[in-house]
């Protein structure tokens, strides 16, 4: 029975070797594709993230631009204003506010 482990033994630990070495090459080639495909679907949602920030950038800076254009015009219409109530003598405003009873 020795001789029969001491004949065989060492080719059969070989093969024991060699086959537990396939199958942990197995895993890690199954590993690496499981890692890419990991890393192409986080590339793939941080790209999508990014289009979504960036639809939403554009959204802002329509908005801001329609603010500044609002703002513009109540300038625009303050200086108006300015310029109306720069002309108004205040003698006569006196005397229309004494004359109403204001």
């Amino acid at each position: 029975m020795l001789e029969i482990l001491s004949t065989y033994g060492g080719p059969a630990a070989g093969v024991a070797g060699a086959i537990a070495l396939i199958l942990a090459q197995i895993k890690t080639n199954s590993t690496r594709a499981v890692t890419a495909q990991t890393w192409q679907a986080a590339a793939n949602s941080w790209k999508e993230e990014a289009e979504a920030q960036k639809a939403r950038a554009d959204r802002v800076i329509g908005e801001l631009e329609g603010v500044k254009q609002e703002l513009e015009g109540l300038k625009h219409q303050t200086q108006m204003l300015i310029a109306i109530i720069s002309t108004i003598d205040p003698v006569k405003l006196e005397e229309i506010r004494i004359t109403r009873g204001l």
